[in-house]
C-alpha cells in the first residue's frame, strides 16, 4: 500500500526540512500526493509562519507542484490554530488545530512541554486540570465552525504528556463528557478525523492520537478517517502508518 501525508511542516514554520526536500523524501517513499500544512500566523506562537513567510511559502510550494507535476501531486495546505484568521483562498485544504485554551483573553499553550501545561493549570484554572481540558475541548467540538477546516488535527492533544495517566486520569467522568461532547459536536460536520502519529515519532505517546475509543465512535458513525505524521522531520514522513493500515481510511485527502 502507498501512502501519502497531507499534515507536513518545513522550515517556514517549526520543521527540520525545505519543502523541496520533503517533496524528494516523499517521491523516494512512493508517496501519490503530498500535502504541507504549514503553522498559521499567530503572534503568540514563535514556531508559526510570520505573514510575510506565509505568502513565501505559498509561492514556494506552488513552484514545487509545478517542477515535480510529473513525479508527485502536491497539494497547498494550512494547519490553521483556531486563534487564527487565514485567507482561505490561498489554500487547497485546512487542517483545524487547538494548540491553546484561553482564559481571561490570555492563551495558554497546551502541547509545548509538560512544565508549560502545568503552570497554564495552576494558573488559569486554579490547579484544576479538569477545568482545562473542559476549555480545550470546548474549542476542539467548535473548529469546524471556527475555521471552516477539512480535518480535525489531533484530536485529543491534551493527552500529549499523559502517557500512563501521569497527569490526569483520562476515564475520569469530566474528561470523558468533555470530550464526547467535542467529539459528537464533530460528528455533525463535514470534516475528515485524522489519525496522527507525531507524538509517537517523538516519543510522547504510544499509540496515535485520537485515543481508540474515540477513533471507534468515529467509525460507527459513517465518519471516514485520514492517517497523518504530523511530519517536522522528514525521517518520519510516513512513521507507524504500516501499523495502522488496517484502520479504515482515507487513501488520499482530494
Amino acid at each position: 500500500m502507498m501512502f501519502s501525508n497531507y499534515h507536513t511542516h518545513t522550515t517556514y514554520c517549526d520543521g527540520a526540512d525545505t519543502p523541496e526536500e520533503l517533496v524528494l523524501e516523499a517521491i523516494r517513499l512512493g508517496c501519490p500526493e503530498l500535502g504541507f500544512s504549514g503553522h498559521s500566523h499567530l503572534t503568540e506562537d514563535t514556531g508559526s509562519m510570520s505573514e510575510a513567510g506565509t505568502l513565501a511559502y505559498c509561492r514556494e510550494v506552488n513552484r514545487l507542484k509545478e517542477k515535480y507535476r510529473d513525479r508527485i501531486t502536491l497539494r497547498l495546505g494550512i494547519e490553521q490554530d483556531i486563534f487564527s484568521e487565514i485567507d482561505r483562498s490561498l489554500f487547497d485544504y485546512v487542517i483545524g488545530a487547538v494548540h491553546y485554551v484561553e482564559k481571561d483573553g490570555a492563551l495558554f499553550a497546551v502541547d509545548d512541554g509538560k512544565e508549560t501545561l502545568l503552570r497554564a493549570v495552576n494558573t488559569a484554572f486554579g490547579g484544576d486540570f479538569y477545568a482545562c481540558i473542559e476549555a480545550y475541548y470546548e474549542l476542539v467540538g467548535s473548529l469546524y465552525e471556527r475555521t471552516g477546516c477539512d480535518v480535525i488535527a489531533h484530536f485529543d492533544l491534551i493527552t500529549k504528556y499523559n502517557e500512563g495517566n501521569v497527569l490526569f486520569d483520562t476515564e475520569h467522568p469530566r474528561y470523558l463528557a468533555a470530550a464526547d461532547r467535542a467529539l459528537e459536536h464533530l460528528i455533525a460536520c463535514p470534516v475528515l478525523l485524522e489519525v496522527n502519529t507525531g507524538a509517537m515519532c517523538r516519543g510522547y505517546r504510544t499509540v496515535p492520537y485520537p485515543a481508540p475509543r474515540f477513533l471507534r465512535r468515529w467509525l460507527d458513525a459513517g465518519k471516514e478517517l485520514i492517517f497523518s505524521s504530523d511530519c517536522h522531520d522528514r525521517r518520519f514522513l510516513l512513521h507507524g502508518f504500516e501499523a495502522l493500515k488496517d484502520i479504515p481510511h482515507r487513501e488520499t485527502l482530494c
